[in-house]
């Protein structure tokens, strides 16, 4: 008899299931190669011609890149971070910037980053021609180009290679990110942000629904939110990286605190930024620079991370590598005087690689570490 209550209990549960998550595996390991110039076979549907002209192109890039920054800045940040410092990586106002943030915690079990760009559809590359897809691989070749010998994106492109571009540059970015550091993708899934703050993801059905929108700017924010899982070859440390589309500032986060309730979740975290159009120093930045001050508990950044005047009242040390003499742009102005003050008092700390901004004189890279102590 009380067999039949408790059945009945369990049929709401089920019913109210989530759908599973669609899994883009297999489009995420064809972009790696035909995108990323990672090692393995093209879709037959793609010219191999296409592909050898592209990587030919990207693959210098990314040679001089591993062995210009990322051999440098590995070593110096492997010396640099605590092994004590939160597992969990937030990265604010990031563009496509996975490969940073693998390069300053290698072996954090998560990373998040957020911009205003969208990861982009996973499955462009089945629709494009072949006269769009090397317009489109042109496209990438650009902006990871730069962003490769620069360090930083410059927004501008970003919103047209990322937002409304034939493939999904912000995605492809951050499986070029996977390439360099020797991390083999295992699972590939979208997701949106319930009003709570919890990850909810794309369903079959919800797949096919924004296959059938036919502006790519609005497909692609359809398609705006990536989770990647990969880890290193022959490692079973399965590591979690997200992208978000959010814009933070405080307008934007009052309308939609979604973003900034699932970063809450996250408990304590290690933090970083740079090329942040110095935003953090802005009063309608607000909010997140409050998330900074109560969840942030190390963080690495260059002169546009947590000024030293909200930082430092609530119990966080600066230290300096690097030179600054000036802000980059007119919007640092504000902190730059500070930030001149305190590299010049501090120990002078050699940086051998460009972190972001260089600073007004265009001749010094900087790099600031903040770390938050006991009150």
């Amino acid at each position: 008899m009380r067999l039949v209550p408790l059945l009945l209990l369990l049929v709401p549960a089920f019913a109210s299931a989530a759908p599973a998550p669609h899994e883009f595996l297999h489009e995420g390991k064809a972009l790696l190669v035909v995108g990323a110039c990672a090692d393995g076979t093209a879709p037959e549907t793609i010219k191999p011609a296409i592909v050898e002209a592209h990587c030919k192109i990207l693959k210098k890039a990314q040679d001089e890149f591993k062995t210009n920054w990322m051999a440098k800045a590995g070593a110096f940040f492997a010396q640099l971070v605590p092994a004590t410092v939160p597992k969990t990586v937030v990265y604010p106002f990031a563009g496509g910037d996975l490969g940073t943030a693998l390069t300053v915690y290698p072996d954090a079990d998560s990373i998040t980053t957020l911009s205003l760009e969208p990861a982009g559809d996973p499955l462009d590359l089945d629709r494009l021609n072949d006269s769009e897809l090397r317009q489109a691989l042109g496209t990438v070749e650009k902006e990871l180009g730069s962003f490769y010998k620069a360090n930083f994106s410059v927004t501008m492109n970003m919103i047209s290679a990322m937002r409304g571009g034939q493939l999904p540059t912000q995605l492809i970015f951050s499986l070029s990110a996977l390439q360099l550091h020797g991390y083999e993708l295992t699972a590939m899934r979208y997701f949106t942000l319930s009003p709570e703050g919890e990850v909810v993801y794309l369903s079959d059905d919800d797949v096919t629904a924004a296959e059938k929108i036919k502006d790519a700017n609005v497909r692609n924010r359809k398609f705006a939110n990536v989770e990647l899982q990969f880890h290193k070859a022959g490692s079973k440390h399965e590591q979690t990286y997200r992208h978000i589309l959010a814009n933070l500032d405080d307008a934007h986060l009052k309308k939609d605190p979604a973003a900034l309730k699932y970063l809450e979740k996250q408990g304590h975290v290690a933090g970083m930024t740079k090329a942040a159009s110095y935003l953090l120093t802005f009063d309608d930045f607000s909010k997140m620079r409050q998330y900074v001050i109560d969840h942030v508990d190390w963080m690495v950044s260059d002169s546009t991370g947590l000024p030293p005047k909200y930082g430092e009242p609530a119990g966080f040390t600066y230290e300096t590598h690097g030179a600054f003499l000036t802000s980059n742009m007119a919007a640092g102005a504000s902190v730059a005087p500070v930030y001149k003050k305190m590299f010049a008092e501090q120990p002078k700390r050699p940086l051998e690689f460009r972190f972001g901004y260089p600073d007004g004189t265009h001749h010094s890279g900087h790099l600031i570490v903040m770390v938050r102590h006991p009150q």
